[in-house]
């Protein structure tokens, strides 16, 4: 039996994937950038086993759904393949933070796995590789690879479609502070999201337009500019919820509570202070904020009714693997 054991963070965009040039491959319809969560993690064990019969998949200490188990052991196949192994595998995965509600619990899942799987089949990727490998899993796995501020190239094909750091983790102290509304599992999952898509005459529009989003959010990023910053990021995401809520049929993530946090972010923004919001495929608001504000951004999170609590992290180092 051979095993390894890896530690991912999950990833905010800052400029969203949303929808599939091809879905098995998952190539996706436009470029993206985001921010490792340094504070919030998945931890994956893989043992290849010969003694196994099939695939094993606990997550949290229970066993896996079909889904869940059908998806990793696909991905599984495809490190058989590569390193040209027949063995089954015993994967135990954990989150420190909910899984399934828009925090990018896949991210950090499948870019945890690819290294674990990987080196417990006698694979050594450069990280380019990795990245490539994740993103079979869940595309924005792939930005959970490297380390920090990360563009994912969105490439034509499996060779060119990946992931690389355009700045380290000290370049820039944001916090992310995530004002959890609600924990339940999202009804439609980013899978199914991303095919949803090309349904709205939005998408079209909004593909067209990404390279301007991306050169803006990157020179923001680099220049360390928050006020050019939260403009993009904030209009990126809403452009992409826009998107969500004309496809056919409609998918509507937001809660009340979702509302008045990004009401709320836009009042502290005019007062002054350095804020932005910005949400992915679920009804939690990542708040962005530099790292002598979080303090007070965190303390007024919670006086706003239906923030349950709030979940703080700073930009995160890239995959890894660990002792376990």
């Amino acid at each position: 039996m051979t095993a390894a054991t890896a530690l991912a963070h999950p990833n905010i965009a800052f400029i969203k994937y949303w929808g599939d040039k091809d879905p098995v491959l998952r190539i996706p319809a436009n470029g993206s950038l985001s921010m490792n969560l340094d504070n919030l993690y998945s931890l994956t064990k893989v043992s290849f086993d010969p003694e196994l019969v099939w695939d094993e998949l606990f997550i949290d200490g229970q066993v896996a759904g079909d889904t869940a188990h059908q998806r990793v052991s696909h991905f599984l196949d495809h490190v058989r393949k590569l390193s040209g192994i027949a063995s089954k595998a015993r994967v135990e995965s954990e989150n420190n933070f909910p899984t399934g509600v828009g925090v990018a619990s896949s991210a950090s899942a499948f870019a945890a796995l690819s290294l674990a799987a990987s080196r417990a089949a006698g694979l050594d990727l450069d990280e380019r590789s990795l990245s490539r490998l994740a993103r079979r899993g869940s595309g924005s796995a792939c930005r959970s690879v490297p380390a920090g501020f990360v563009e994912w190239q969105p490439g034509e094909d499996d060779e060119r479609s990946y992931a690389k750091s355009i700045a380290p983790a000290d370049h820039w102290q944001l916090y992310d502070c995530i004002a959890i509304i609600s924990q339940e599992h999202k009804e439609t999952g980013s899978q199914e999201g991303h095919r949803l898509a090309d349904s709205s005459l939005l998408q079209r529009t909004r593909v067209e337009d990404a390279p301007r989003r991306l050169g803006l959010c990157r020179e923001a990023i680099l220049k360390r500019d928050f006020e050019a910053f939260a403009d993009i990021v904030e209009f990126d995401s809403n452009l992409m919820h826009a998107v969500m809520m004309t496809s056919q049929p409609q998918l509507f993530y937001w809660l009340p509570a979702t509302i008045a946090v990004m009401q709320a972010v836009s009042e502290w923004r005019k007062s002054g202070t350095a804020v932005c919001f910005t949400i992915d495929a679920g009804p939690n608001v990542h708040i962005i904020t530099l790292e002598e504000n979080s303090p007070g951004v965190i303390a007024d999170l919670m006086h706003i009714p239906g923030v349950k609590k709030v979940l703080v992290s700073r930009p995160g180092a890239g995959v890894r693997l660990v002792n376990g």
